[in-house]
């Protein structure tokens, strides 16, 4: 759980969970909606990668980058049972 919290730390890693919520992109057409390099981009992509709160796929010559869902239902399951009595 502490990746996903560290991944959702970061105010652009939420904007590209927000992006890939309305479809499915690749690196290119992620790093068009920001104002930094696409390095800086590929890095961010990592990050929520290794939480898992995205899945990418090779199709053709790009990398296709999903949200995964089902990982942030569980997250947000987790830290609300927290607060159960």
């Amino acid at each position: 759980m502490g990746k996903v919290f560290k991944a959702l730390s970061d105010k652009t890693r939420r904007e590209i969970l927000k992006l890939l919520n309305d479809k499915d992109m690749n690196a290119g057409e992620i790093a068009k909606h920001f104002d930094m390099s696409k390095p800086s981009i590929s890095k961010h992509l990592d990050i929520l990668r290794e939480a898992e709160l995205i899945s990418s796929e090779k199709r053709g010559q790009f990398m296709i980058y999903s949200i995964n869902t089902t990982v942030i239902q569980e997250v947000l399951g987790g830290f609300l049972d927290l607060f159960k009595k």
